[in-house]
């Protein structure tokens, strides 16, 4: 049966209205009927609690693809390993399993509580424009980062609550169970983000029904930098 729901999850900081082929008019004709994804969504997560939260505001929890970028990627695979029935295909923008090395776990939540201690002292704004001004988001150009949106969507308690709950060094390292994921799986990465790329990569050579696509030209946040290729590749898978 074709896949009826599309289900779009953020990314850290992202808003929601910033996935650029979601909204009517969009490039390919792309209409996916998508489902913006409500904060209740994103801290139900952090418990691990999607499927109830999910019924609760849309009872059409079968035949749903779920897309997700970069954190939400992760968020939308843990979901698909702890509830399969819930995810009828699962594509994952820059997404990663996780750190598998305890070590490095750790040393990254420490890393994210220095981020959000930073955050608490200085504010969103100040924070957000450090955030986009990182190497990992060099080749996108500043008026796709929609910093407005972000300013206005986010607040110092989300932030915190998203890199000491959501984060890497938070969340469980799921690369010993991608043989789990039994659904179509399309996992795209930029080309200019050789870390990502990388990890796709492996991600496609231990989940059985993957399909990887890099696109050229696009670092970390592709799907911002070149939204007519992302969503031709998602409206032909």
């Amino acid at each position: 049966m074709a896949t009826e729901n599309w289900v779009f999850v953020d990314g850290f900081t992202q808003p929601s209205g910033s996935w650029p082929f979601d909204q009517p008019g969009a490039p390919h004709g792309w209409t996916s009927g998508s489902v913006p994804l409500a904060p209740t969504f994103v801290e139900a997560a952090g418990q691990l609690r999607w499927t109830a939260t999910y019924r609760e505001h849309d009872q059409r929890v079968e035949h749903t693809a779920f897309v997700g970028y970069s954190m939400g990627g992760r968020l939308c695979m843990q979901l698909a390993l702890d509830h399969p029935e819930v995810v009828e295909r699962l594509a994952l923008i820059s997404g990663s399993p996780g750190i598998a090395d305890p070590n490095e776990r750790s040393t990254r939540r420490d890393a994210d509580e220095r981020l959000a201690t930073g955050i608490e002292r200085d504010g969103v704004d100040a924070f957000l424009e450090r955030w986009i001004a990182q190497p990992l988001f060099a080749s996108l150009p500043r008026e796709r980062a929609g910093l407005a949106d972000r300013r206005a969507r986010n607040t110092v308690d989300s932030l915190v609550y998203q890199l000491l709950v959501l984060g890497q060094g938070a969340q469980p390292s799921n690369w010993e169970r991608l043989g789990e994921l039994r659904m179509p799986v399309l996992l795209i990465a930029g080309g200019l983000d050789a870390k990502y790329v990388d990890i796709a990569q492996r991600m496609a050579a231990a989940i059985p029904q993957a399909r990887l696509e890099v696109v050229a030209d696009a670092g970390h946040a592709c799907h911002l930098e070149r939204p007519d290729v992302v969503a031709h590749l998602l409206s032909s898978w």
